[in-house]
């Protein structure tokens, strides 16, 4: 058997390569509501009083408004998090001023002190008008 284990590494060659292609594209929910604006370059934080409104698209995307004229648009560490809904809240407790990918965001109901669980954020692509 030892030519199985050899196959082993070449096999998990092409999901490794797979995880490290980048965020799946945005959802279809999302696109819509980034038309007329532009995609920068990722970034790894920002900076948190500068966000004037946070807004859950849907299970792959949060948009972070910094003004009417640039938002960031946050993809979640794993592409998607089933936990978030648009009726649902962020909640981010913070002890710098910035909130930075990889940092854990706890899901919760708008209306009630109910939780569901936390995702991973991933890069923050600062779209502008």
């Amino acid at each position: 058997m030892p030519e199985a284990r050899s196959l082993l590494p070449l096999l998990a060659l092409p999901l490794l390569l797979a995880a490290s292609d980048g965020p799946a594209p945005l959802s279809d929910k999302a696109m819509k509501e980034l038309a007329g604006r532009t995609a920068g370059a990722p970034v790894s934080c920002v900076t948190m009083r500068r966000i004037q409104s946070t807004r859950i698209v849907d299970e792959t995307a949060v948009i972070y408004k910094e003004s009417s004229r640039r938002w960031y648009v946050n993809q979640l560490d794993r592409g998607r998090c089933a936990l978030l809904q648009p009726n649902r809240v962020l909640i981010t407790q913070r002890t710098t001023g910035q909130l930075c990918g990889n940092d854990l965001v706890t899901i919760a109901e708008q209306t009630s002190p109910i939780t569901y669980g936390a995702c991973g954020l991933g890069e923050f692509v600062p779209y502008t008008k």
